[in-house]
């Protein structure tokens, strides 16, 4: 049994992991962190947990891997010393996503640990399974980077242009907020676009893709879930069967014939796709991907656990397997 550390336990994605852990036959959560709740029995500030685990300040040394739920730059700041050690990690922050350049102009940060960037590997298992099967530190991709990456994977190498990704987001994409553009009374029954002027998410996708492209993003009024309508154009025809043929090997990936819907994958680390062939436009070939993920599994807790199983060389699916939260 392997034994796990949570830092930030009381973000969302915390909370995701502690409820997609606690059925896992391999792992057993041993230590989790929550500064603000330091002292606390996590049944007593969750009242859905029944367990008798303590929050603790800081984790210790002796577990077998850490996922750190912190923000971009304070999780960096925590787990640096933990990866000089050399203990597992996977890391939900953006911290060792991007190169340090990258990194640094986009969240307008000086990264604490630049030198420990390139021990990192992308967490996209779509993208980069055998990697990460050999990695010792995982950077776990964003949300949008992973509904808006997968689908377009199949693609690399092939002359697209024109790319524009059409993202809709529910609120807990924001994490456990006071702001007050995030109280129900004013998400409910509205609908807006945010972050026109570049998402930080957008480099992202660049980077993993070597695509340049276009990400508009909004805030619909649900918890949770990502809607991407994905189109581009391309100078050749684009195989469908061969697109499709693409994700067999991987199991979280549906390729529908119809489009998929956000409560489809509530809960669940499932992508579902939909592609459609649209008319020629200026003599170049038109295509639409329906691109449809939980945002606190699929983007977030789920493929961090996905990636702790191809870590430890668990069945990639372990813990994984459940149906979706409907309604």
């Amino acid at each position: 049994m392997k034994k796990i550390g949570i830092i930030n336990i009381t973000s969302y994605s915390g909370l995701e992991l502690l409820r997609i852990l606690k059925m896992h036959p391999e792992v057993e959560i041993t230590q989790v962190t929550g500064r603000s709740m330091a002292g606390e029995k996590l049944s007593n500030v969750f009242n859905f947990y029944n367990g008798d685990l303590v929050i603790q300040d800081e984790l210790k040394d002796n577990v077998d891997l850490i996922f750190s739920c912190l923000p971009h730059k304070a999780s960096a700041e925590v787990i640096g010393k933990f990866v000089n050690n050399e203990v597992n990690t996977v890391d939900l922050s953006a911290d060792f996503r991007l190169p340090v350049e990258i990194y640094e102009s986009t969240y307008e940060s000086k990264h604490p640990y630049p030198s420990l960037i390139n021990k990192f590997v992308y967490g996209l298992p779509e993208l980069n399974k055998k990697k990460i099967s050999s990695s010792k530190f995982i950077s776990n991709p964003g949300c949008f980077p992973t509904c808006g990456t997968i689908p377009l994977i199949p693609l690399i190498g092939k002359n697209i242009v024109n790319i524009i990704i059409d993202a809709k987001t529910g609120i807990s994409g924001a994490g456990r907020s006071k702001k007050i553009e995030h109280n129900f009374s004013e998400i409910s029954d509205n609908f807006s676009a945010y972050s026109l002027n570049g998402h930080r998410h957008e480099p992202e996708i660049e980077n993993n893709l070597n695509f340049k492209l276009h990400l508009t993003t909004h805030l619909a009024p649900m918890v949770r879930g990502i809607f991407s309508t994905i189109y581009f154009q391309s100078n050749e025809k684009i195989d469908i069967e061969e697109y499709i043929n693409y994700f067999s090997e991987h199991p979280f990936v549906n390729v529908l014939s119809e489009s998929p819907k956000v409560k489809d994958v509530r809960g669940t680390n499932n992508c579902n796709l939909y592609f459609q062939e649209l008319k020629k436009n200026n003599d170049l070939n038109s295509y639409r991907i329906i691109s449809v993920i939980d945002n606190l599994t699929k983007g977030a807790s789920g493929q961090a656990v996905q990636n702790m199983n191809l870590l430890f060389d668990f069945e990639e699916t372990l813990g994984l397997n459940n149906m979706p939260l409907y309604p």
